[in-house]
């Protein structure tokens, strides 16, 4: 089983009877023990528990189960008493994740954070997918767009990436920029390949423009800024990125619905380690320079 955080939420309901119970003393959203019920059920393809008006009761399984976890919970206290303190100080590994096109600005800020602690180990994931913070796939996570859900995370509002529209002065020498928005039906842009994606700066493109003239689409980011740098058409840019290069103008000025929030993401089990802390303090007066 590779899973230990299910099986210990099906012991504790196994032992107390409730899902609410396993939730406090779990410390959890009682969500959270549905959730990992429901998984470890499936996985296993038994029924760990007879649900009933007053709580759960073990199956056989299900019994048998609650022994496993038992010693294992046994033994896990028995490494926390050795290893009681070792967890006040910045060392081991910090995972964190973002989407790759804010790594221009994040990465400079976690090679000057393992300066200050050379025993760290940094893993930085950059991935369009949603990393589990309930699994421990991060310790942190930036995330932009909407308020992230999850019940068992803590969110922080970081700031917000600003955006603009872009195009190659190779672009503007050969078409010219846009005339208005009531133009852009005769200009070819860069756009996402996805119509359900969660940018705000995209879903306004696919709005305002037809989708015949999306001749270059992807689903990477860093990708579709270098199809606008390489002049296939008209797309949006970091900012920070597009301030920066001589070889790219930008072709209106930008609008508010582009902006997306910037978001800190950890899990409630993790938030308070002197280690996420260290490092939440540090971005956060780092990230100051970048709005």
């Amino acid at each position: 089983m590779d899973n230990w955080d299910e099986i210990r939420t099906a012991y504790q309901v196994a032992r107390l009877g409730t899902v609410s119970a396993a939730a406090d003393v779990l410390g959890v959203h009682h969500a959270t023990v549905i959730r990992h019920i429901d998984a470890l059920e499936g996985r296993l393809g038994v029924k760990l528990f007879q649900r009933h008006a007053r709580g759960y009761t073990a199956t056989e399984a299900g019994e048998d189960l609650m022994r496993v976890g038992q010693a294992t919970d046994d033994q896990f206290g028995q490494l926390e008493g050795r290893i009681k303190g070792r967890g006040s100080d910045v060392s081991g590994e910090l995972v964190v994740t973002s989407l790759a096109s804010i790594a221009p600005l994040l990465s400079p800020v976690l090679v000057e954070f393992q300066r200050d602690y050379p025993d760290l180990l940094i893993r930085y994931l950059t991935d369009a997918r949603v990393f589990r913070l309930e699994y421990g796939e991060a310790h942190v996570a930036i995330r932009a767009g909407s308020v992230p859900q999850e019940p068992d995370n803590v969110v922080q509002r970081l700031g917000y990436l600003n955006v603009g529209l872009y195009a190659s002065k190779s672009y503007v020498k050969e078409h010219g920029k846009p005339d208005g928005v009531e133009d852009f039906k005769n200009h070819r842009f860069v756009a996402d390949d996805s119509l359900k994606t969660r940018a705000p700066f995209h879903k306004w493109l696919f709005e305002v423009s037809p989708r015949e003239t999306h001749v270059f689409r992807g689903t990477d980011q860093l990708a579709l800024e270098n199809a606008v740098f390489a002049g296939a058409g008209i797309g949006f840019l970091p900012r920070f990125v597009g301030e920066t290069r001589d070889d790219v103008v930008e072709v209106m000025e930008p609008l508010d619905d582009w902006h997306g929030n910037l978001w800190l993401v950890t899990h409630v089990d993790l938030h308070r380690t002197v280690k996420v802390q260290s490092f939440l303090t540090f971005l956060k007066d780092r990230a100051k320079h970048w709005i």
